[in-house]
Formats: C-alpha cells, sequence, structure tokens
C-alpha cells in the first residue's frame, strides 16, 4: 500500500481553496492513501468561526471530495470541525477518512487541549467513540495531534485490530520536540505502523514544523518530511510485517488487562494504595 502524507498549509477560513490544495497535491503523485493535517479542510485558528465552518458529514465538502476520491480510485484522509448530527450546536474536531467507493468514515478528537495557544475546550465537544475502519489493505485507526499524548487510545485501537494508526496534527514549532519522542514510542508499544501528517508554514500567531513521518512497528523511522516547508512524501506500507514484528516484541500478547481496571479507579477516584511497611528484620541474640 502506497501512502501520501502532505505538509501543507491550509487558508483559514476559504474551504474551496483547501479543497483544491488537496487536488492540487493529488495531481503530484500516485498513492492508496492521501493524508492531510489536523483542520485542513477549514484551517485552524478560526476560534468562534468555527461554528460557521463547521459541516456534516453528508455536507458539500464532503460530497464534492467523495467525488474525487471515486474518480482517482484512493482514500482521503484530512481534518474538520463537523456537525453533531443529533445536537444543534455541537461541534466536534474530525479526522476524515473517505473510501475509494465514497463510504465516508470519521473519528472525533477525544483529548482537547486547553493550555498556552490552545483553546479547543472553548469550541468543541469530545469524542466518545474509538473506531477502526477496514479497507482493502489493512486496518485503520485515527487519532488527532494531542491525543498522541495518551497511550490508552493507540492501544485501545490496535487491540480492535488497526495495522496503521494515522495521526493527524496541527503541531507548533514548541512542541516539535515532544511529538517526535512520542511517534516511535507509539509505534514500538503496540507494534503497529504509525503515520503523523502535520501542518506547515504559519496560522496566524503559530508556526507549524511539517515533518510528517511514518515509523514501521519496531519504532524506525520509514521516512519524515522536512521542517517548516510544504512537501509531499510517500511510503509503501507492507502489512507482512506485523505478524515478524509481534513475534520479535510481543507487547500485545503480553498485556496485563487488570491494570485498566486499576487505572479507573486511580483516575477516577484518586485512590492510593497505602505504601506497605518494611519488616524490620530480627536477629536472636546468641
Amino acid at each position: 500500500m502506497k501512502l501520501a502524507l502532505i505538509s501543507a498549509r491550509p487558508i483559514i477560513g476559504n474551504k474551496t481553496k483547501n479543497i483544491h490544495t488537496m487536488e492540487r497535491y493529488l495531481r503530484k503523485t500516485k498513492a492508496d492513501i492521501y493524508v492531510f493535517g489536523e483542520y485542513f479542510l477549514s484551517g485552524d485558528r478560526c476560534k468562534d468561526e468555527f461554528r460557521d465552518l463547521a459541516e456534516p458529514f453528508n455536507g458539500p465538502s464532503i460530497k464534492y471530495l467523495q467525488r474525487i476520491a471515486k474518480t482517482k480510485h484512493c482514500s482521503l484522509v484530512f481534518g474538520m470541525p463537523c456537525k453533531d448530527d443529533k445536537v444543534d450546536g455541537l461541534i466536534y474536531n474530525a479526522s476524515v477518512l473517505i473510501h475509494p467507493d465514497g463510504a465516508v468514515d470519521a473519528y472525533k478528537k477525544w483529548f482537547l487541549p486547553n493550555a498556552g495557544p490552545f483553546q479547543e475546550k472553548i469550541f468543541f465537544d469530545q469524542g466518545e467513540e474509538l473506531p477502526v475502519f477496514s479497507t482493502s489493505f489493512g486496518t485503520i485507526g485515527l487519532l488527532i495531534c494531542y491525543d498522541l499524548y495518551f497511550p490508552e487510545l493507540p492501544k485501545a485501537l490496535t487491540l480492535q485490530g488497526a495495522d496503521l494508526l494515522i495521526c493527524i496534527s496541527a503541531s507548533p514549532s514548541v512542541t516539535r520536540k515532544y511529538f517526535e519522542t512520542l511517534l516511535p514510542a507509539r509505534a514500538l508499544e503496540n507494534t503497529v505502523f504509525f503515520a503523523y501528517c502535520n501542518l506547515a508554514g504559519n496560522q496566524e500567531d503559530l508556526v507549524y514544523w511539517g515533518g510528517s513521518q511514518v515509523y514501521d512497528p519496531l519504532g524506525n523511522l520509514l521516512i519524515k518530511a522536512p521542517y517548516f516547508k510544504e512537501s509531499i512524501i510517500t511510503c509503501d506500507i507492507n502489512f507482512k510485517l506485523l505478524e515478524s514484528a509481534r513475534a520479535r516484541r510481543p507487547v500485545l500478547r503480553d498485556i496485563r488487562p487488570e491494570i485498566y481496571q486499576d487505572l479507573y479507579l486511580y483516575s477516577r477516584y484518586h485512590t492510593k494504595n497505602k505504601p506497605k511497611k518494611r519488616k524490620e528484620s530480627t536477629q536472636r541474640e546468641m
């Protein structure tokens, strides 16, 4: 399977131009899956405008991109603000997967950063589901940016059968070192292919570092895009390598499920086990 990662700069608030940018990159090379960054449809730093830019998954932008996917017989992954399909006024930060037949799947971001320059909790509701998606090549799980900091999410997707995890991102330059520390770890600790696609260039006051990259199931870097420059990189993914990687590093076999119940209790109720008192050794007097 040939994967194409596009590090590019979307225009804030201009979905039409951003779709044209996607089409331009699709013409540059042939691939099975094309991946664009977080918020690529709308641009980042939109603030209250996110609510006006959000669409349902059967909205006009999705329908246009469905036609492109069918024409090129490829899959598309990209970020967008989406509307809740039941409750008016609720929107999510979503990663969308459009299949070659036009079918649409999506993941809604679980972890919304609200510190420093990030204020996602002001605008978005958090996702509640962790789906994986079947393709003709393998099973794909989707993540978005800050989700990377929470190892439970990639683990949950891998345990559901994900062969490839795709994380789209809008990571500014100040966070690059954190992301590049976590990416190989997430691949290795799940023995899964891991692709990361970041924006490049600036969005108002933030500069995004690009640097899209792919790791194999043992955490080895396969390819990396240049920093701070718009680019497209491609990588061939051989899913047959998963079996041998999981034999060499059997982390999925060795999971202890009971720890997750303990983690729930520690996190939900902030309970702590009392440290065990050390028994003092006694010696008989001779």
